[in-house]
């Protein structure tokens, strides 16, 4: 089944409350098959410029980067077999652009039996568990192994996305990708955060991270879809180098 969707995206000066009370609407027919997944397909021609120049970008400084990130792959990697069992990447299917499904890589961070873990710590402690159902982290994370947990503070157990940005999937600024769980969270910004592509870093990794709440993790990507940049971009960028170096935010 071929369906096609349009969406009339807000002004950079219009909130998303003031663009669906002045009329704001998708047209769609939704395709209910598993190719369609989760959401419709969004065409937004305002971002096609913005989307190849920031594509280049990607790619340029990923191969620049290249001799010193395979040495960090080829150390991290020797690190993690010396750690604990298990293999060294961890893969999770997340949303992306369009609402397309994908397979993030991350370097793996947690013991082998994690989901059975967590869920014994949840079933025994209701903080714990109100904790997840908010924000779907946990500060104190029994699932973490030694080394995870150094990576974690690093940020360097997302590295592996690097792939995802080469092969399109994501892009190195961008909303983080989420999960099926979370789109409801995201209500009708959800609508906004299909029109970009995922990114490694962004706004809300650089505005407080996860000491932030969901809500305000929804309005910085609200924010960033709608004002939308090459500077911005940079900016990020830029200020992603601190927050990792100081560890905001991380756990």
């Amino acid at each position: 089944m071929n369906s096609n969707y349009r969406l009339s995206v807000p002004r950079s000066d219009m909130s998303l409350q003031e663009f669906y009370r002045h009329g704001g609407t998708m047209d769609s027919d939704l395709d209910f098959s598993p190719k369609t997944l989760i959401a419709p397909r969004i065409h937004n021609r305002n971002l096609v410029d913005k989307d190849w120049v920031a594509r280049v970008l990607d790619i340029s400084l990923i191969l620049f980067a290249a001799p010193y990130i395979i040495l960090a792959f080829l150390v991290i990697t020797i690190l993690i077999k010396l750690d604990s069992p298990g293999p060294v990447f961890y893969r999770q299917t997340r949303i992306g652009r369009f609402g397309r499904k994908f397979h993030i890589y991350k370097f793996r961070t947690m013991v082998q039996n994690a989901d059975q873990v967590l869920q014994n710590h949840l079933d025994n402690s209701p903080a714990l568990k109100a904790q997840w159902l908010t924000t779907h982290k946990l500060k104190q994370d029994p699932r973490i192994t030694r080394l995870g947990s150094i990576l974690r503070k690093l940020s360097l157990d997302e590295l592996p996305q690097l792939w995802n940005i080469l092969i399109g999937d994501m892009g190195l600024v961008g909303p983080r990708p989420i999960v099926d769980a979370e789109v409801e969270k995201y209500g009708k910004c959800f609508d906004l955060y299909i029109q970009v592509r995922p990114g490694l870093t962004g706004l809300w990794q650089v505005s407080g991270r996860n000491d932030t709440t969901y809500e305000r993790r929804v309005e910085l990507d609200e924010y960033y879809v709608l004002n939308r940049s090459l500077k911005l971009d940079f900016q990020i960028i830029w200020k992603t180098i601190f927050v990792v170096l100081k560890k905001d935010g991380a756990y």
